[in-house]
């Protein structure tokens, strides 16, 4: 897609999005997408099922006795240094080319209609950019090798450039074995590395599973051809282009990074050239400031912050909805963004107050869905599911309900014949608007996400998904964020949600990438080995003890 018909499709975009009309969200879907076409014909998984909630059992696990994840990824490191990777975890996906194009999904892996609802969209779209990255949680539930076909290669077959990404908390609880397989190339670690400590935490620990190499490489066939390989040095890496640094890292289960990928981040962040951070954990996210710890002292937003390391923006995942904070940080603004709405079940944004984290104002603030979309949304969910027809809220009474509770300016021109009545107020607050203890609501937050998650997993329009559009020029990198429905109309014409244009700042210490220093580079003496390809055990010789 060229510029102008990038230009042209935006705002198609603009017009016909949530912000504006009620059809833009996908409220009035007179025609269901194409997507119903594209995904497998079975369902996934059941967050319901047991077995699928004993797959996951590793974030409570780690939380109990402590996360292991900081020792298993430096095995992980260790054994990649050794097969002769970048010394810097370097990445050059667009040599030499000032200008490109990306994009950017977060939480994808479900491997059901909201994750392929995304693709028709993602794919128009992203006509001619040139790559794709992932921010967490590339597979649910617990990042099998074997759950690879159906939630990330069968989705993303006909996307014709490669495709990196960063892993979140459920890629580990395969103790990141099939992210590392599929794309590091990375053969297994030996079993004693994923050994954990206490007693009770081997008893209660989940092991990865075996890769079966044969069936891996059959599904790896889907993304074959040579414009869509990618091989990147690790969990995480840095993209070289001319004009902008993308710093990508792995924040484990827990969202703590270790000492070593530390003083690597540190490193990286000290080249001149203007920076965007992709992390599995954002920073800002639910009215909240969550800044990741460093393993031995300060937190990942202390070098973003940092002037001297030349950070503009902060893209995490994990949360399953798009949120962007534009945060001023002495005389310059930081935009901070949640970008976990490509795929997984969507989480609440009615549930959040007026925003006041990090200076931002509620005006300047930005999320998708709209919180009285989202109000609307879960409504319909319990009244359908516990047939409460009373509970719900039309999209224009729940509008006017937020914006009664949050007294922001309205997004949506508001239905003047709308009057909000008691029964409305008593279903929004059950529905988690305003203060009511836990007993006497409905669970929507974060014990909702986490145990009840498949009550808002629904297989019909509107979704309320979301990918980013990232354009990258010498001066300027633009960042959209489009919205995936569901609806046909919506396939057509992607609805534009957000637009984040930063102008980049001069490069500090030089000129052009000239001005830069240098960042560490390759060993070329090796390739890691591709899915199915040989290289399935790796030596135990020298390898350091991890967990």
């Amino acid at each position: 897609m060229t510029m102008v018909d990038m230009t042209a499709a935006a705002e198609r975009g603009r017009e016909g999005s949530s912000r504006v009309s009620e059809e833009g969200a996908g409220w009035a879907c007179s025609e269901v997408g194409t997507f119903v076409q594209l995904g497998p014909r079975r369902k996934s998984f059941s967050w319901f099922h047991p077995l699928t909630l004993w797959r996951s059992r590793n974030e409570i696990v780690a939380k109990l006795f402590g996360d292991p994840s900081p020792r298993v990824r430096r095995a992980w490191v260790e054994g990649q240094r050794r097969l002769g990777v970048d010394a810097g975890f370097r990445i050059e996906p667009v040599p030499g080319k000032e200008e490109f194009s990306f994009l950017l999904l977060g939480d994808p892996g479900e491997g059901d209609a909201s994750q392929y609802a995304v693709v028709p969209g993602m794919l128009k779209i992203g006509e001619g950019t040139s790559f794709a990255v992932v921010a967490s949680d590339v597979v649910y539930p617990a990042g099998a090798p074997s759950d690879y076909e159906d939630n990330f290669f069968r989705p993303y077959q006909d996307y014709p450039s490669p495709i990196y990404a960063v892993p979140g908390n459920h890629d580990w609880y395969d103790g990141l074995g099939g992210f590392m397989r599929v794309f590091c190339g990375a053969p297994p670690l030996a079993a004693g590395h994923h050994r954990v400590g206490a007693p009770l935490q081997r008893l209660l620990w989940r092991k990865p599973e075996r890769i079966d190499e044969a069936r891996l490489a059959e599904a790896a066939k889907r993304r074959g051809a040579p414009g869509q390989r990618a091989a990147q040095p690790g969990p995480y890496w840095v993209m070289d282009t001319p004009n902008l640094l993308i710093v990508g890292v792995d924040t484990g289960i827990g969202g703590c990074i270790d000492a070593e990928q530390g003083t690597w981040l540190r490193e990286v962040s000290r080249d001149p050239r203007p920076k965007i951070l992709v992390t599995g954990k954002p920073i800002y996210s639910r009215n909240r400031y969550e800044p990741s710890p460093i393993e031995g002292g300060g937190t990942i937003d202390d070098i973003v912050r940092d002037p001297a390391c030349n950070y503009v923006a902060a893209i995490g995942g994990d949360i399953h909805n798009y949120q962007h904070y534009p945060v001023k940080v002495a005389d310059r603004t930081i935009h901070y963004l949640v970008a976990g709405g490509s795929g997984a079940f969507t989480h609440a944004t009615h549930t959040m107050g007026r925003v006041e984290v990090g200076g931002v104002h509620e005006d300047d603030f930005r999320c998708y869905p709209l919180r009285g979309d989202s109000l609307s949304f879960y409504s319909r969910i319990y009244s359908r599911r516990f047939g409460m027809r009373r509970l719900y809220l039309t999209p224009a009474e729940a509008a006017a309900i937020t914006h009664e509770h949050i007294g922001n300016t309205p997004v949506r021109q508001p239905d003047a014949n709308v009057a909000i009545t008691r029964r409305m107020r008593w279903a929004a607050r059950l529905l988690g608007v305003g203060r009511l203890p836990f007993p006497l609501r409905l669970p929507v937050g974060r014990v909702f996400h986490r145990y009840l998650s498949e009550l808002s997993d629904v297989d019909d329009p509107p979704f309320f998904k979301s990918f980013l559009h990232v354009d990258v020029s010498r001066d300027t990198v633009r960042i959209r964020c489009f919205a995936a429905t569901g609806c046909r109309a919506q396939e057509v014409d992607p609805p534009l949600e957000d637009e984040v244009v930063i102008e980049l700042p001069p490069r500090r210490g030089g000129v052009g990438p000239a001005g830069a220093v240098p960042l560490p580079r390759a060993r070329q003496d090796d390739t890691p080995p591709a899915p199915g390809e040989a290289g399935a055990e790796r030596e135990e010789a020298g390898a350091g003890e991890a967990v």
